[in-house]
């Protein structure tokens, strides 16, 4: 049976800000399923979804991140983040384009990353903070919360990262993508990076909606360098 954190109908009744897409097997390099249990807790792991090429965070968190959350978009529409899926409820995902000036993993350079040790950032009110287990974007200084659903922390990000819907098929222990929830920069994000975008996925067709599966895989596979603040 697959379950979900909040199935995708009663996020799109209780979200304008919930998109669902194409119901996508998440798999890894030997096109297996990936397992939830098998991701490694702190690790940066990608994935690409809704479109080839618009890029996701998958992390295990390492403890169950169960309690929903409501969250606001920059426009000020509320949304509902579901939590983690998985038997632990651990495992989240979220858009790994920044809310601010859309920093994201490229072939060449990561500046946004999930930060599994402690990091030291300003908050909103401009004190010093140390934290463990943040997405932390080097570009600008935002800093979101992926327990809480990537609201923000600190720096300048105007709103959460937008979440990526997961379902968790307990019979097989495999993730699929479903929709997303909130903010999505995706309209931006193409308009100003189209033409590297094509260029590095060898394709003018890169707002092709991702079909079938998925493949997973570390950041530091993707990207040949993390920066790291």
């Amino acid at each position: 049976m697959a379950t979900v954190a909040a199935h995708p109908e009663s996020l799109a009744a209780a979200n304008k800000h919930y998109q669902p897409y194409q119901r996508v097997l998440l798999v890894g390099s030997d096109q297996t399923p990936v397992q939830p249990d098998r991701l490694e807790p702190g690790e940066n792991y990608m994935f690409f979804y809704p479109l080839a090429t618009t890029p996701c965070f998958l992390l295990n968190l390492g403890r169950p991140v169960s309690t929903p959350r409501l969250l606001h978009s920059t426009s000020g529409e509320a949304y509902h983040w579901p939590g983690g899926v998985g038997r632990n409820r651990s495992v989240v995902s979220f858009s790994a384009i920044c809310a601010h000036k859309m920093s994201h993993p490229s072939r060449s350079v990561s500046f946004i990353n999930y930060r599994s040790e402690e990091v030291q950032f300003a908050d909103s009110n401009m004190n010093t903070q140390r934290r463990s287990g943040v997405i932390y974007c080097c570009s600008e200084g935002s800093v979101y919360d992926p327990a809480d659903g990537a609201r923000v922390l600190g720096g300048p990000a105007p709103q959460p990262l937008a979440t990526v819907v997961l379902e968790h098929d307990a019979e097989t222990d495999s993730l699929y993508a479903v929709g997303t929830a909130g903010g999505t920069m995706f309209k931006p994000y193409f308009e100003k990076f189209w033409h590297r975008l094509e260029l590095e996925f060898g394709t003018e067709n890169i707002q092709r909606p991702v079909e079938h599966t998925t493949r997973v895989t570390k950041v530091s596979a993707f990207s040949r360098q993390r920066v790291l603040c």
